[in-house]
């Protein structure tokens, strides 16, 4: 039987999946790495950590599967998007990579908003925000002229992988979309752009579909990894794509709620070309020709993380949300406002904070938890209602993933909330599944992605809106909407004081 190997390297570790030809992942292994943040608003990594990462992974797996060994027929990667790595000319780092969490850059974000605001927006679909790779590139530019003269070429951390296994420098479209470089549209760089900041042409990677098959894995690597020197290498794809992808969001009728740390409300755009006005993220698919929006909320399970840790360290999350399904929706007049980390959508603002709103003796704990499950849903519904006024974007399901997925009475909230039936996956295995996709496309198990979805994504249950619930929370939403206004400028004098 054959097999494909899906990769996904994450922003703490990178996991390999196993995947034979009915969808099924038979074996997988994780190996996690440092991030450092040598001084206040960095966040870098080493890149050799992740190909011993890779090594790690891919050795467990031979060494347990020995029938998988000359039966793996192809390799497609996953990676965390906007992270700037530097080569120089022998293809090595010339300095740790810049994350995608990593906030040093607001003064190049300034300079890119004044000298090409409108054309950035205008081609890349984005605004310049500190994520996003072009900023990381000026900062080396502008603080480290050494490092910059060095430099022979940029990439994407998943495409540095690529390059460890095929020798091949290339990037794909889903990722290029992130460095705020990419015309989306034309799919090809800017290069207006790169003049206007003096980025050299000769720095930039091949574009490249997700699915292209970048090359077979070097000998030498081969025989250290224990696999047929015969494996081809797919190009892959940006961390929220091949999520994405794993979830079967192919349809512009299925979006995904993704809850971890942050949480995305994605919708999948086909080939429509919409123009939200840099009030979502709007970004190339690893569907070929094909886009996706998201909006983002910086502290989704952060805020529920933050909350249990405040004042219930010792609890289990399932400990602690024991209760809440006795709260009535709305939390009995209890509002929450989850910007605990700053937000991104629809407010691009990094000084607002969060706060609770209509506290009263009878709160009590439970009515706390549900409310933060509310407002971090609240605010996940923000850029559903912008997919809805900008696109007029009538989802039909949602899929929900990640930490919200894994309580019952938090994803009939989201149901509720949402107005739309949500559904879980039978087994839910993240961007690596995408990447595994990605990598049976290419090998030809099945001639189209939409094809393999049918055979590899499987959902679970089902959540349906309760009406009455949905008409409260309509209510209890048009006030959450007026909590960002009421409390900005409050929350930037407070954000003075604590300098």
């Amino acid at each position: 039987m054959e097999y494909v190997i899906g990769l996904d390297l994450g922003t703490s570790g990178l996991k390999a999946l196993v995947v034979n030809k009915a969808g099924n992942v038979v074996d997988h292994a994780t190996a996690t790495y440092p991030l450092s943040a040598p001084y206040s608003g960095f966040s870098e990594q080493n890149p050799t950590d992740w190909l011993k990462a890779a090594k790690k992974v891919i050795g467990e797996l031979a060494v347990r599967n020995q029938a998988m060994r000359k039966n793996v027929v192809g390799i497609s990667i996953s990676g965390q998007m906007h992270s700037l790595v530097l080569l120089d000319e022998k293809k090595q780092p010339l300095r740790p990579a810049i994350l995608w969490n990593d906030v040093r850059t607001t003064a190049q974000c300034q300079k890119i908003s004044q000298l090409a605001g409108k054309q950035v927006l205008a081609t890349t679909k984005n605004r310049a925000l500190e994520g996003f790779t072009l900023p990381k590139l000026l900062w080396v530019k502008e603080n480290e002229p050494e490092v910059w003269r060095q430099a022979a070429t940029f990439l994407l951390p998943k495409d540095y992988l690529g390059y460890w296994f095929t020798g091949s420098i290339q990037t794909d479209y889903s990722d290029a979309a992130g460095t705020l470089l990419l015309d989306v549209r034309k799919q090809a760089w800017d290069w207006q752009l790169a003049e206007l900041f003096e980025i050299p042409r000769k720095i930039f990677p091949k574009l490249v579909q997700s699915m292209s098959c970048i090359g077979t894995i070097r000998a030498e690597l081969a025989e250290e990894l224990g696999l047929s020197p015969k494996v081809k290498v797919f190009a892959g794809g940006a961390d929220n794509a091949c999520a994405a992808l794993g979830a079967g969001i192919i349809t512009t009728e299925i979006g995904l709620v993704s809850i971890g740390t942050s949480g995305v409300f994605l919708a999948f755009e086909g080939k429509e070309q919409q123009n939200y006005q840099g009030k979502l993220h709007y970004f190339n698919h690893v569907v070929p020709d094909c886009y996706y929006s998201m909006g983002v909320t910086l502290a989704a399970g952060q805020s529920l993380s933050w909350f249990k840790n405040a004042i219930a360290p010792a609890e289990s999350f399932v400990e602690f949300l024991q209760g809440i399904a006795e709260i009535p929706a709305g939390s009995e007049g209890l509002l929450f406002s989850p910007y605990i980390m700053g937000e991104r959508t629809p407010y691009f603002d990094s000084q607002i904070r969060g706060s609770f709103i209509g506290m009263d003796v009878r709160h009590t704990k439970a009515h706390f938890i549900r409310a933060v499950l509310e407002g971090i849903t609240f605010s996940l519904k923000d850029s559903q209602m912008i997919m809805a006024d900008s696109a007029h974007k009538k989802l039909r399901k949602i899929v929900s993933v990640g930490g919200g997925a894994k309580n019952q009475e938090w994803l009939q909230i989201q149901a509720d909330i949402l107005n739309r039936e949500i559904v879980t996956l039978e087994t839910e295995q993240g961007p690596g599944l995408g990447a595994a996709m990605l990598a049976a496309v290419g090998s030809n198990w099945f001639d189209t992605l939409q094809e393999c979805v049918t055979h590899f994504v499987r959902y679970d249950h089902s959540y349906l809106p309760n009406s009455q619930n949905t008409e409260k929370y309509q209510l209890y939403y048009a006030l959450y909407k007026d909590l960002y206004m009421q409390t900005s400028s409050l929350s930037h004098r407070l954000q003075k004081l604590v300098k």
